[in-house]
């Protein structure tokens, strides 16, 4: 699966060209492309990645920028390939864990910053995997929520991520798992999903995703 994610990836890439914006702002497509490398490649950069902490996020920015300096063609073959087979995502099931919606969403990322943009049809395969992080990650994503939440993926379930507090009501979400994880993950703005509820709860809901 993130084999096919990375190809779609670098076609895309190479469509869009290398100053083409994404919704990474103010990272180009060259820098998103950079990112996914960087990640998968270079173990010192790791910590600035998942950390709030400045000197080890400037140091993935320098290492991030000397890569995104490569030829884009370079870059783009060195996504399309994958990491070094020394690299633990080589293992399948590390693979599909770790890298399934973070592909998925990345690849939004340089799609939906475009005009006239429109949803990416992903195999069966990808979507499922997609589910699979909504109702794993979900909960853990929605943990703050000021409401209960449940998510709604037709042909794949529904489950409930969030109990309500007390007091509050549930908002449900409907979309498909490649919506529900973009949402899921902040992009809210671009992320087709239906919210029922409330008025109150939904308003609710909708400050605390903004706030993320």
């Amino acid at each position: 699966m993130p084999y096919q994610l990375r190809d779609l990836i670098a076609g895309t890439a190479t469509e869009l060209g290398p100053q083409a914006p994404t919704l990474c702002s103010p990272w180009t497509v060259a820098d998103l492309l950079a990112h996914l490398v960087v990640r998968e490649s270079r173990p010192d950069a790791l910590p600035g990645i998942g950390l709030d902490v400045e000197v080890l996020q400037r140091r993935t920015r320098t290492l991030q920028d000397r890569v995104a300096a490569r030829p884009f063609p370079e870059l783009v073959a060195q996504v399309r390939s994958g990491p070094a087979p020394w690299w633990p995502t080589r293992i399948g099931v590390l693979d599909r864990a770790v890298n399934v919606a973070e592909l998925s969403i990345h690849h939004e990322d340089m799609v939906r910053a475009q005009p006239d943009w429109a949803p990416t049809g992903l195999p069966g395969p990808v979507q499922e995997g997609l589910w699979r992080t909504v109702t794993s990650m979900g909960r853990m994503l929605t943990r703050g929520s000021p409401t209960g939440v449940v998510v709604v993926a037709q042909g794949h379930g529904r489950a409930a991520l969030r109990r309500p507090p007390a007091a509050a009501g549930t908002v449900v979400l409907y979309g498909t798992p490649l919506e529900l994880v973009l949402h899921l993950f902040g992009r809210t703005e671009v992320a087709r999903v239906e919210v029922q509820g409330s008025a109150e709860d939904l308003q609710a809901f909708a400050t605390h995703r903004t706030r993320l």
